[in-house]
């Protein structure tokens, strides 16, 4: 599949909605992302790693240092009660955007 440019504000979503699920480390979640998508969204470092950093300071995820799958020492991620509420805003709102956009899309006059 070919690869497709994040709309701004879907990467936080996409995080929050990954860990919905359970705590990851950072590549766990790019991974994850990768794999739902089918390669559509391939999250590279540079702007992993600032989101993850971001979401933290404003308290949507909590990172705690803990041991990956693979045995290594890795910041291991979990989403917070306000994280929860931030991705059920989240998700309202993008419905309600992809809808619009549908819409005009789908309009039949001219």
């Amino acid at each position: 599949m070919a690869k497709t440019a994040l709309v701004p504000g879907t990467l936080d979503m996409m995080i929050l909605r990954t860990l919905a699920l359970r705590p990851l480390h950072g590549l766990g979640i790019a991974d994850r992302i990768a794999q739902v998508t089918h390669g559509a969204f391939d999250i590279k470092p540079g702007s992993l790693f600032p989101a993850l950093y971001r979401l933290e300071a404003d308290g949507l995820i909590k990172g705690a240092w803990g041991e990956s799958q693979q045995g290594r020492r890795a910041r291991l991620y979990t989403l917070t009660k306000s994280g929860r509420r931030q991705l059920a805003d989240n998700r309202k709102s993008w419905a309600r955007a992809v809808l619009a956009v549908q819409q005009v899309l789908e309009m039949n006059r001219p």
